[in-house]
């Protein structure tokens, strides 16, 4: 019997995994649809892009990207590039980095900024566009 019980445990722990994944995988594709309609709006509105830094970890210094686009957070820690791609801004930079500059991977936008964090820390990813491109949303189909 306890064998046929941990197999039932396993295969529910395998469906939440399933169900989970899924979940964050359509949050994941409503962002990625969110931030491509936003660039489309911030070009046809002339929105300057500005050129993205990564900022060290704790405060430590700054390096450049060859990255253009949109400060998602009022702490630079999220951007959105001007091809529509989502960065996280944060990173351990050594003192080669800040000379040099480093490219960031692109990451899968979430629907929530800073979701889990402090009080006050997070922002819908819908109201950190609005707060850059007041009635974007109305400016696209």
């Amino acid at each position: 019997m306890s064998d046929d019980w941990a197999r039932q445990r396993t295969e529910a722990a395998h469906e939440h995994a399933a169900r989970l994944a899924a979940r964050q995988d359509a949050e994941h594709r409503q962002a990625e649809e969110l931030l491509a309609r936003f660039v489309e709006a911030a070009r046809a509105a002339d929105l300057p892009a500005e050129a993205l830094q990564v900022k060290g970890y704790g405060g430590r210094g700054t390096a450049r990207t060859p990255l253009h686009g949109w400060y998602l957070r009022a702490d630079r820690t999220a951007a959105v590039a001007t091809d529509g791609a989502f960065y996280v801004l944060t990173a351990p930079l050594t003192l080669l980095d800040r000379v040099r500059g480093l490219r960031p991977e692109p990451k899968r936008p979430p629907l929530v900024l800073g979701a889990g964090g402090k009080d006050g820390d997070s922002i819908d990813l819908v109201d950190a566009l609005e707060r850059l491109l007041p009635g974007w949303q109305d400016r696209t189909t």
